[in-house]
């Protein structure tokens, strides 16, 4: 098999909070291969949303290595991080976190324009007619409903075609019919290649990736396949 997209050794995440040291994460190993679905599950506080934000360098492990895309994220500086983010990784969050005073469109063609991106605002457009969106391009996100700002967030994230997304809680916000729909555009975005890791506190919703992973009080409890992983590792034989 070939290497590992993201590689957790040992790696353990230690935060320093009003009463002192809070050890949130505890030599977590995992191996996460191109291609692939996770969902993280756990209740909450058990680590979910930190282990996520250790694997898109937007936290430092304080113990063992994290590696995505081939390199130690815990060597790299802040400015390499962001390069390796823009480059490589796509991120989605609960809260959306749209920009205010931009349109639909300005929102998803940002990272691209950051990117140097000739066709940023093509591309952009693209994205938004992909998520069914492309109508409400010009519409701010107080505009727009909570399941529409969530595509926009999805389109923003997906735009630069990254290797790897990860999604925090993406259908936390949104009503179970448009929850379902935000879904199934992320499996429209596995079945193109990218891999998705997602933060969820529903089995249901952990079920529709190929791979659960379940923390507890920051600890890796277990790793197993779902029947659609099952049906792909049989597939790849």
């Amino acid at each position: 098999m070939s290497s590992p997209l993201l590689s957790l050794a040992e790696a353990s995440l230690a935060l320093e909070g009003n009463a002192g040291l809070v050890k949130i994460l505890h030599g977590i190993t995992l191996d996460v291969h191109r291609g692939e679905s996770v969902g993280l599950v756990g209740p909450s506080g058990s680590g979910k949303s930190s282990l996520l934000m250790l694997m898109g360098g937007l936290e430092r492990a304080t113990g063992g290595t994290v590696r995505a895309m081939g390199q130690d994220l815990g060597a790299m500086n802040e400015d390499a991080l962001a390069r390796l983010r823009r480059a490589h990784v796509g991120v989605v969050f609960q809260s959306f976190h749209l920009i205010p005073t931009m349109t639909a469109l300005e929102n998803v063609a940002t990272p691209l324009e950051l990117a140097g991106r000739p066709d940023a605002r093509a591309r952009a457009l693209e994205e938004l007619e992909a998520v069914g969106l492309a109508g409400r391009a010009g519409h701010y996100p107080s505009q727009l409903s909570g399941g529409e700002q969530q595509r926009v967030a999805l389109a923003r994230a997906a735009a630069p075609r990254p290797a790897l997304i990860l999604a925090d809680e993406p259908t936390g916000n949104l009503d179970s019919k448009t929850g379902a729909q935000i879904l199934k555009l992320f499996e429209e975005l596995h079945t193109k290649g990218m891999t998705i890791i997602m933060v969820t506190h529903d089995d249901d919703i952990a079920e529709h990736c190929e791979r659960i992973v379940r923390l507890r009080d920051g600890v890796l409890e277990s790793d197993v396949l779902t029947e659609r992983g099952k049906r792909r590792a049989a597939q790849q034989g």
